[in-house]
């Protein structure tokens, strides 16, 4: 039989144990090996004994809105206060998407320059 108590299953786990063991027991295969393999099975699809809303139940709904809210905060402010063409919004890009724009623009010899040089070609087009 498998180790452990099986007290901290759902009904719902329980019963699926049930149906997995059955369905091994009429393939032939032993008791105890149905037994251990149901509860495998439903270890493995289920995460365990644990309850359902076991880790997040902690945590208040007031407390869940704040930090949404905080996060929706975090998110704006960090979108304020830089242009898009300004030297701190170029370097934070890409190499790839420099080129797109350095194509976008115009700017010759783009495919031959590094990151640094499409940054400063494309701070001079603004």
């Amino acid at each position: 039989m498998p180790r452990g108590d099986k007290d901290k299953y759902t009904d719902k786990q329980k019963r699926k144990a049930q149906n997995i063991e059955q369905s091994y027991e009429d393939k032939g295969v032993g008791k105890d090996e149905a037994e251990a393999r149901a509860w495998a099975t439903v270890n493995k699809q289920s995460g365990g004994g644990e309850k359902p809303g076991g880790a997040g139940s902690k945590t208040s709904l007031q407390a869940k809105d704040s930090a949404r809210s905080d996060s929706a905060k975090r998110a704006a402010k960090s979108r304020q206060g830089h242009s898009r063409t300004s030297h701190v919004s170029l370097e934070s890009q890409t190499k790839q998407s420099l080129l797109k724009e350095a194509r976008s623009k115009g700017i010759k010899g783009r495919s031959t320059m590094n990151k640094a040089q499409l940054v400063e070609a494309l701070g001079k087009q603004n």
